[in-house]
């Protein structure tokens, strides 16, 4: 088994990275701040997804709400939103350095707040559906969400919003919002670490065995259903606010609500790196995301289709992901333990 001392020294190293990287790397801040919140999408995913076996296609839902709540009160602070997003012109507000940090954290935190207030309501509603229902109901909410938005004026319906500009040094910017997407996920990994070792982690792994067996025992599934989700929301609403102004721009059905893309690679990062591990959905948005911007780089044309032959490979021939074929191969190494059959034989025969 890993010792307390080798995690340590790897959490460290990890930390060390993520401060060094956009300084060494200042032309790839963008894409290495992707990253960061890649894991945060497979980490929250994986609550529902690998935890407690509940596959959620809308999940995605709570990245485009948290990214208009917060994108309406940093504007609404000081402005009025319905003219700040009118079509008839183009409206120019310049914000101070405290109004615009103020509305930005203000709008981080009514993101979350609003995300899971929407978990809880689509909660209710949803976790009456089980297996595929639940996962086609669930995708129905984000499709949706979009579309109304998209239909929605005030918030400027399809044509979008531009966020208020950053008054300060782009690479200033660049910075802020690289280390704003660090911090969440190191937060993120930090809280589903600790999730997992409580008895609520327990009660997750008990749904997803077997959850008429589990409510039999007296543990509130839809209560735990309801709570799981809503923790992704949190972390998924903010992760929305602080992508929405990363951007500088956002409208709904290509950024704040990507069904097709960020939706589905939420669930491929944690198939690719094994559903229902700590680990497992790390190091698959780290596979992934360097997968996908190799190939967006090199292959463009071809992206898709190696998105898709990935998809067909982890699905037929790579079930358990990366964490599960390491778990099978070195089981020492997870703290399993593994009979010695033949010794056992031995056994049995005396």
């Amino acid at each position: 088994m890993i010792s307390g001392r080798i995690k340590a020294l790897l959490y460290l190293v990890i930390l060390a990275a993520g401060i060094w990287a956009p300084f060494e790397y200042p032309a790839y801040t963008f894409q290495i701040a992707l990253l960061w919140l890649m894991i945060v999408f497979a980490l929250t995913w994986d609550i529902l997804g690998g935890q407690m076996g509940y596959n959620s296609l809308g999940n995605i839902f709570f990245f485009g709400a948290g990214m208009y709540v917060c994108s309406v009160a940093q504007i609404g602070l000081y402005y009025d939103v319905a003219e700040y997003t009118a079509h008839f012109g183009a409206v120019k507000v310049d914000f101070t350095m405290g109004q615009y940090f103020t509305g930005l954290f203000v709008g981080l935190g009514l993101a979350a707040l609003v995300s899971v207030v929407a978990a809880v309501i689509f909660g209710w509603i949803v976790f009456g559906l089980r297996g595929p229902y639940f996962a086609i109901g669930t995708l129905g909410v984000a499709i949706a969400a979009g579309e109304l938005i998209g239909a929605w004026d005030y918030v400027g319906g399809g044509g979008g919003i531009t966020l208020p500009s950053f008054p300060g040094d782009p690479e200033d910017r660049s910075n802020l919002f690289y280390f704003l997407n660090f911090a969440l996920a190191i937060v993120t990994f930090l809280f589903v670490r600790w999730l997992y070792s409580t008895r609520f982690g327990l009660a997750l792994n008990a749904i997803r065995d077997d959850e008429q067996k589990a409510e039999g025992m007296g543990i509130h599934t839809k209560r735990y259903k309801t709570i799981a989700w809503s923790i992704a929301a949190f972390f998924l609403g903010i992760s929305g606010g602080i992508f929405g102004n990363m951007t500088g721009f956002i409208e709904p059905l290509e950024v704040a609500f990507p069904t097709v893309t960020f939706g589905i690679f939420m669930v491929l990062m944690v198939l690719l790196g094994g559903k229902g591990t700590l680990w497992g959905p790390v190091i698959g948005a780290v596979v992934f995301h360097v997968i996908k911007e190799l190939t967006w780089t090199y292959l463009l044309g071809w992206q898709w289709v190696a998105l898709g032959a990935l998809i067909i490979i982890i699905v037929v021939y790579f079930q358990q992901g990366i964490v599960g074929w390491m778990m099978e191969q070195w089981p020492s190494m997870f703290g399993i333990v593994v009979e010695d059959k033949s010794e056992q034989a031995k056994e049995e025969a005396a």
